[in-house]
């Protein structure tokens, strides 16, 4: 649409400066011309009424007696510039016989340059500026040498044409410009009707569902494609459960092997060496086998369909406990600003959050260097610094994805679900969560949340 605006806008103002350009010089032309011809018209009637009709010529050898002027004696030169036929000229003037003969004009105001070209014998104009207003002064000589007529013709009304003609080409540019924009619209909207119907039916389908059961065309693949919609809808829910359900199936005899490593563990001193290192590593596993059981309940808990529960939260009062915690020591460290910013949260979700990012630090990145509860960004900004090497640009992305793990997180504890976790759950927050790395080395992952102050 502003293309088809501004192409237009462009062609008129060619045009109308094409059009003003030729206009105006054949107008002001038109009235030089005429001014001019009127000017040379009262120039031989003033001639005329000074010194009669012109005397016949006589053979070429007397031709210099052809050309003496007598003036009529009985003639005044104000009573005859009187006498001219009235034309549009404001004023008329005549150097005569060395002296200014004027009625209304003042021969002071016209230029030199002008009065001199045209005693020399060559007709001129020029435009003045006399009282305020527009004039064409034109001389034209007369047969006596050093004698020049002249007049005022006003140029109110030629100015007065061109500035009516200015303004209609520039609204003419305007509305071409706005009818160009009209046109543009038109067919952009023709253009991409395509594309928004195709736009319309692709949201539709994201929502999962087609409206047009009922339309005579499109009613049979529309009911195909929500019956199928529907049914992966509770195959995602039935896998979704199933995850939860063999989760929670699992802890029971976890909780057992459990129990029974601790109990073997607790009388490690009497087994026999041989067997001392594969208890370890079982116990290890089990470890392991007992993180991945709890963080698939999370997962599935979100993939449920888990709303959870929201309750006004002292943001830095659960950092501070959840971090310290986890950590085994005093990591955290608050801002005086954020102390009494709050946050409708999900407590376990949030607790969540932190104890898996601290963790994550002290099982993979040497250890957590602090945490940082500061006001900023959406609200509250929380930081989680480590000592290990940082994480790849290329692997940023992909550590928060499910049993994702950047290349130098190693062996360690984890199964890859962690990061997932604190994603999801800072997503439900409204929050976001990014990885950067620290001025001074190691990875920092930074969580804002829509928090406020209380």
């Amino acid at each position: 649409m502003v293309a088809y605006g501004l192409l237009a806008l462009g062609l008129s103002s060619v045009l109308a400066l094409v059009t003003w350009g030729v206009v105006s010089d054949y107008l002001t032309e038109q009235r030089e011309s005429s001014a001019m011809v009127e000017t040379a018209d009262n120039a031989a009637a003033f001639h005329y009424g000074l010194f009669g009709a012109p005397q016949p010529c006589r053979p070429v050898r007397e031709q210099a007696e052809c050309g003496s002027l007598t003036p009529n004696p009985d003639v005044s030169v104000t009573n005859l510039l009187t006498s001219l036929p009235s034309t549009d000229a404001a004023a008329s003037m005549v150097y005569y016989d060395d002296t200014w003969y004027s009625l209304t004009g003042k021969p002071s105001d016209l230029p030199i340059d002008l009065v001199t070209t045209v005693r020399n014998g060559t007709a001129a104009s020029r435009r003045l500026t006399v009282g305020g207003q527009h004039v064409l002064a034109v001389g034209v000589p007369m047969k006596v040498p050093g004698t020049a007529f002249f007049e005022w013709h006003p140029l109110a009304s030629l100015d007065g044409t061109l500035r009516t003609l200015k303004i209609t080409l520039v609204a003419a540019a305007i509305v071409t410009a706005m009818i160009g924009l009209a046109v543009g619209r038109l067919a952009s909207t023709l253009a991409l009707r395509p594309l928004a119907a195709l736009t319309k039916v692709a949201d539709a389908v994201a929502r999962g569902r087609l409206e047009a059961e009922n339309d005579r065309d499109l009613g049979g693949l529309a009911r195909s494609f929500n019956q199928t919609a529907a049914d992966l809808e509770r195959r995602v829910a039935a896998d979704a459960r199933f995850a939860g359900d063999v989760s929670h199936e699992l802890r029971t005899p976890l909780m057992t092997m459990l129990n029974s490593m601790q109990l073997i563990q607790n009388h490690r001193a009497e087994l026999p060496s041989a067997v001392r290192e594969p208890v370890e590593l079982l116990g290890d596993d089990l470890d392991r086998f007992r993180r991945l059981v709890i963080d698939l309940l999370e997962i599935s808990r979100d993939d449920g369909g888990d709303q959870g529960s929201r309750e006004i939260v002292r943001i830095a009062d659960l950092v501070r406990a959840a971090a310290d915690a986890t950590a085994g020591r005093e990591v955290t460290t608050v801002a005086p600003d954020a102390e009494g910013l709050t946050l409708q949260a999900d407590k376990r979700r949030l607790e969540r959050v932190i104890a898996n990012l601290v963790e994550n630090a002290e099982d993979h990145a040497g250890g957590c260097k602090g945490v940082g509860v500061e006001a900023g960004g959406l609200g509250v900004i929380i930081t989680v610094d480590d000592a290990g090497p940082g994480i790849a640009p290329e692997d940023r992305e992909r550590i928060f994805q499910r049993f994702g793990r950047g290349e130098t997180s190693g062996r360690g504890r984890g199964v890859g679900l962690g990061l997932a976790i604190v994603a999801r759950h800072v997503q439900w927050h409204q929050g976001t969560i990014q990885v950067t790395t620290h001025p001074s080395g190691g990875a920092r992952f930074v969580v804002e949340l829509p928090a406020k102050s209380t």
